[in-house]
């Protein structure tokens, strides 16, 4: 299993930010079997080569945000189960060989898309309930394995979040984002 910490700094709680494992109530579907790679219960996309890893308990939206972001530029990763490994200094994700280009669409049913094989993950998004994020939140960082990476909490059907999510990936992996110019102001707090 993957050494747990808190960024030094980050999110002011003293609270573990990141455990390498789904959020509260899933558990990590297959760990450290092949070489430190490990399966969570998430949904991953990515714009280019900047990687959104979202968490989520079933039904919260995961998919559902992960095609509106794919219907704004992004590229399917994987959904449902996203293999994780740290490589190079980067936390990586991929899809499980059996759901590559799979995204599952409520109603739909399951729906093959082109998608990306692997990415480096930039911001881990947690979906919450309305009205649960700060106004102005403190940066939160986790730590996996010794990769420091952004976290925010989303509401996954506020008619935003895609934007502030194209926003903060882009602005966590060093870049403004390239519709609308968008970085933090205060970019060495990151």
């Amino acid at each position: 299993m993957p050494k747990i910490s808190t960024a030094p700094g980050g999110g002011g709680s003293g609270r573990v930010l990141w455990c390498g494992c789904a959020p509260p109530g899933h558990e990590v579907v297959d760990a450290g079997v092949d070489a430190g790679i490990e399966t969570i219960h998430a949904t991953c996309v990515a714009f280019g080569d900047v990687g959104i890893l979202l968490r989520g308990p079933s039904g919260a939206g995961k998919s559902d945000l992960a095609l509106r972001l794919i219907e704004a530029g992004a590229t399917l990763v994987a959904d449902d189960r996203v293999r994780l490994v740290v490589e190079d200094g980067a936390l990586r994700a991929s899809p499980p060989e059996e759901l590559a280009g799979l995204l599952e669409l409520r109603g739909i049913g399951l729906t093959r898309l082109p998608n990306v094989s692997a990415v480096s993950i930039y911001l881990v998004a947690d979906l919450v309930p309305s009205g649960v994020p700060e106004r102005l939140p403190e940066n939160d960082r986790l730590v996996y394995s010794g990769v420091h990476i952004q976290r925010v909490d989303i509401v996954p059907f506020e008619q935003t979040a895609v934007a502030k999510l194209r926003i903060a990936a882009y602005d966590a992996s060093g870049r403004a984002d390239p519709v609308t110019g968008a970085c933090r102001h205060d970019k060495d707090s990151w």
